[in-house]
């Protein structure tokens, strides 16, 4: 996570927290990027989700406060679990946050929806279906 100063290291372990939660909640890899872009915002978020170790069962938050973007970009399997519908929910959550001042609680929030929303299902076994 790419922050330089922008968070004190009790914020950092917060975030951080809220990452290893939402990984454990959904079995996703979740990675959060806050700086600049190099290029247009969602380009530059997919190609970030592109560098990383499991790109196609991740989600990438990619946070620019000073030009105030925000992106979720999930990877193939990632989509499956995390529909741009909840994405986008845990997006407004984060933007209003943020609107308040708020970045770390904005992103602790947001990360903690993103996993609840991918959620593991349970898996049934065929000796665990009845049928009626």
């Amino acid at each position: 996570m790419p922050a330089g100063e922008a968070f004190s290291p009790e914020q950092l372990h917060d975030i951080e927290r809220a990452v290893r939660h939402a990984e454990a909640a959904s079995g996703l890899h979740f990675s959060v990027y806050v700086g600049g872009a190099d290029s247009e915002t969602r380009p530059f978020a997919l190609e970030l989700l592109g560098q990383l170790d499991d790109p196609d069962h991740s989600v990438l938050v990619y946070v620019d406060p000073a030009g105030r973007r925000l992106e979720i970009v999930t990877g193939s399997q990632a989509k499956r679990a995390l529909p741009d519908q909840q994405a986008g929910l845990a997006a407004l959550t984060m933007q209003t946050s943020f609107a308040a001042g708020d970045l770390t609680g904005g992103l602790v929030t947001g990360i903690q929806q993103l996993g609840e929303h991918a959620r593991q299902l349970p898996m049934l076994h065929a000796d665990q279906i009845h049928q009626q």
